[in-house]
């Protein structure tokens, strides 16, 4: 069945947003933002969420001091220019790596399955690390209950990552995790002749860019975006399920 059209949608930030620290509780966080802000959520909003926050909320954060890089970290780190410590937490992390020019950036298959830039850690000055939230998806279900709790709205949730592409300069942001909707979208059309063209869209990369013009980029200070009047169908099964594995 083909999905029913978007025509209009529009997008707000929650800011100021308070620093989160690791263990603090990122829903009590944007509940607060909300009401500071006089705003309500609304059933079928998007509520799209920064994967460093995430990563903060559920420390997982690694202290650079405590990894000792191995020989390939050592010899990537020689033709990178990447910290040794840096490399050697991309191997741990991921299954697969290359490199996008000879001196980088690194490509690397995440054990999650996506496929990122420096397997998706997230430097913190030169004594620390930040790596992806163990189970995005779950991390996103756990956001959306909590959410329904505190708001009593029907919400879904992203979790999108900044992520640059191998084939281009410069970053974009991407979904890694999701909670009430479906990832892919499905539209179909006829063309002459009866035949039936199917197609399917990474629909929470999607909203995820869409956020990501608010969300910005380091120092924006706003990892938290609602889109509003987004038509999407409700599903659980995250982003790892539109992963070829």
């Amino acid at each position: 069945m083909s999905a029913a059209p978007t025509t209009a949608f529009s997008a707000f930030t929650l800011e100021p947003f308070p620093r989160i620290a690791p263990g603090d509780d990122l829903v009590e966080a944007i509940t607060g933002v909300l009401d500071a802000q006089g705003v309500a959520l609304a059933d079928g909003d998007v509520v799209v969420v920064a994967s460093k926050v995430v990563s903060m909320a559920e420390r997982r954060h690694v202290d650079l001091a405590t990894v000792t890089p191995g020989e390939q970290a050592l010899e990537l780190s020689a033709r990178t220019g990447k910290p040794a410590e840096i490399v050697q937490l991309i191997l741990d992390e991921s299954t697969d790596h290359y490199l996008a020019t000879e001196r980088g950036p690194i490509i690397a298959r995440h054990k999650l399955g996506h496929q990122l830039t420096s397997a998706g850690i997230d430097r913190e000055g030169t004594t620390g690390a930040w790596l992806l939230p163990v189970d995005p998806d779950a991390s996103a279900r756990a956001l959306r209950d909590a959410l329904a709790t505190a708001t009593g709205a029907r919400v879904a949730v992203v979790i999108a990552d900044s992520d640059g592409r191998p084939d281009r300069r410069g970053a974009t942001v991407i979904s890694i995790g999701a909670a009430g909707i479906a990832p892919l979208r499905v539209t179909e059309h006829t063309e002459p002749g009866g035949r039936t063209k199917r197609q399917e869209e990474t629909f929470t990369d999607l909203l995820a860019g869409a956020a990501g013009i608010l969300l910005g980029q380091r120092g924006r200070g706003a990892p938290v975006a609602v889109l509003r009047g987004v038509v999407y169908a409700r599903d659980d099964s995250g982003v790892s399920s539109m992963l070829h594995h």
